[in-house]
């Protein structure tokens, strides 16, 4: 019997994909340097194929390691599930979101998660839906929520949650006092938007920009706080999700302007990477997460 691919050999090849460099990824997984250097050669020459271009001590993965990393992820995941299986180890999930999402909705689903397995250990990582979905494909997360539906090949979407969008100024705004709004006015007025790439602004250039045609130059910010904030002082108009305007809205901070354009609503995206392994844990998750969503329809 010839040889075989081991897990010690696939958590090695993994690890130096991630670092780079072999040294690095040795101290990542506890190994010598010349062990995870041996571990590399067996695994390539059991594969009879190279799975790294070398640059000097720079190793970056070629078209063969790229097709090995997500089925090598996914092994790895379901040996340490093994591992698991009967010591009633807790979950341990990366998850991702979007701003929105990860600002106002998610927290509420991880707490809900958290006070039924209160051991669970959960890290969020929150960014705009583009750098999500590139950490995702990296597999640094193990699942994300955007609000953005970018198509990617190597992620599956499903539509998780609804949302509406609102447009707001503060009180004493011009805008707030007419019972109707045109589409000039909105354009004619200062603008606070989201940065490029976030799922709010997609959604702002493809509902409300046509239909306004050129804006003057709209300040742009990577955060909703910042928004809500500049919009209460005054400094412009915005649009935000319900979601996320709620509390200022019942405190009178912010009012939601007549909207010319009709509703405008869009759908929050659970992404998977297609290759991802779904452990128990991730099983669990995903299923409090459609429960969750399934009580709060906007």
């Amino acid at each position: 019997m010839g040889p075989r691919i081991t897990l010690r050999q696939l958590a090695t090849f993994t690890a130096i994909a991630e670092h780079g460099n072999v040294t690095q990824a040795a101290a990542a997984i506890a190994l010598s340097q010349s062990a995870a250097s041996q571990a590399l050669q067996e695994l390539e020459r059991t594969l009879q194929t190279r799975l790294f271009d070398r640059s000097g001590k720079r190793l970056a993965l070629n078209d063969n390691g790229r097709a090995l990393y997500p089925r090598a992820c996914a092994l790895l995941a379901q040996g340490a599930e093994l591992e698991a299986l009967f010591q009633h180890a807790p979950v341990q999930l990366a998850l991702g979101a979007s701003r929105s999402i990860g600002g106002y909705l998610l927290p509420q689903v991880m707490a809900g998660f958290l006070a039924e397995l209160p051991d669970s250990r959960l890290q969020l990582q929150v960014a705009n839906s583009r750098e999500i979905l590139a950490a995702l494909c990296e597999f640094r997360l193990d699942v994300a929520y955007i609000e953005a539906p970018i198509q990617h090949p190597q992620v599956q979407l499903l539509p998780w949650v609804e949302d509406e969008l609102l447009l707001v100024a503060a009180p004493d705004h011009p805008l707030a006092h007419l019972a109707q709004v045109s589409p000039g006015q909105l354009a004619a007025t200062r603008w606070i938007l989201r940065e490029a790439g976030s799922g709010t602004r997609v959604t702002f250039e493809q509902q409300v920009l046509p239909r306004l045609g050129s804006l003057a130059a709209p300040l742009e910010v990577s955060n909703a706080e910042a928004i809500k904030h500049l919009v209460a002082s005054g400094a412009g108009i915005s649009c935000l999700s319900r979601r996320v305007v709620a509390d200022e809205l019942a405190r009178g901070e912010l009012v939601a302007l007549d909207n010319p354009l009709g509703p405008l609503r869009r759908t929050f995206f659970r992404a998977l990477h297609v290759d991802k392994y779904p452990t128990a844990g991730l099983r669990r998750f995903l299923d409090f997460a459609e429960g969750w969503a399934a009580l709060n329809r906007s």
